[in-house]
């Protein structure tokens, strides 16, 4: 795929387990265009976070390779422009404002500048979080607490967002509500989207489907 944002080829990943080894993954092969936005389903175990783990560059494969477009360079720098990752336990820092939570992904790269706080000022309205930008994370709802994750994962304007069951500790009608947000500014911006979740749902609303079942991949 010539216009791939992510590009994984024969990955194979094994863990050990006393005397043996255990594959968790074998021969996957995934590419993902711009804009795309793809589901990976599977049973608990079969190896999901392991597969997200590696395409976040958080992970080494035993084999094959993971590409950011056409570089296989994966490392801590470049991850912080290239992809936001949203997770099922939002990871927001307690100490610090929703609207501070947002621009930690900025100051994590650089300097601060009036464009960043502008941008901030624009994702949380984005979010539908604007009027609560001075609230710390205990003052917030599940929903609003993963909201603003989803405002921080695309700060950057990564053209690659990682998000690893997002919706696990929210109830069915936020976590709905948590889906159709992700996907509707995913498609606003461009920016790819890989969503692993057990929602079958949640999976049918993106443009593919795949299924992780025995270390494979193979569409749902």
């Amino acid at each position: 795929m010539a216009d791939a944002i992510l590009t994984a080829r024969a990955v194979r990943k094994t863990y050990p387990s006393g005397d043996r080894q255990i594959q968790v993954l074998d021969e996957i092969d995934l590419s993902v265009a711009r804009g795309e936005s793809v589901s990976i389903r599977g049973e608990s175990g079969s190896g999901k976070s392991t597969l997200l783990n590696l395409l976040a560059g958080l992970d080494k494969p035993d084999k094959g390779e993971v590409l950011w477009g056409a570089s296989t360079e994966t490392g801590p720098e470049r991850r912080a422009t290239y992809l936001g990752m949203v997770f099922q336990s939002f990871y927001l820092i307690p100490e610090l404002d929703a609207f501070q939570n947002v621009l930690m992904a900025r100051r994590m790269i650089g300097r601060i500048s009036a464009v960043d706080k502008a941008r901030v000022h624009d994702l949380l309205g984005k979010v539908d979080l604007l009027e609560r930008k001075h609230h710390l994370p205990n003052q917030l709802s599940g929903g609003e607490r993963q909201r603003v994750a989803v405002a921080r994962a695309l700060m950057n304007k990564p053209p690659l967002l990682l998000a690893d069951e997002p919706t696990g500790n929210l109830d069915e009608r936020t976590g709905d509500a948590v889906i159709e947000l992700l996907l509707n500014l995913c498609s606003e911006t461009g920016t790819a989207l890989i969503l692993v979740t057990h929602n079958m749902a949640h999976a049918a609303k993106t443009s593919r489907q795949l299924l992780l079942q025995g270390g494979r991949m193979r569409l749902a």
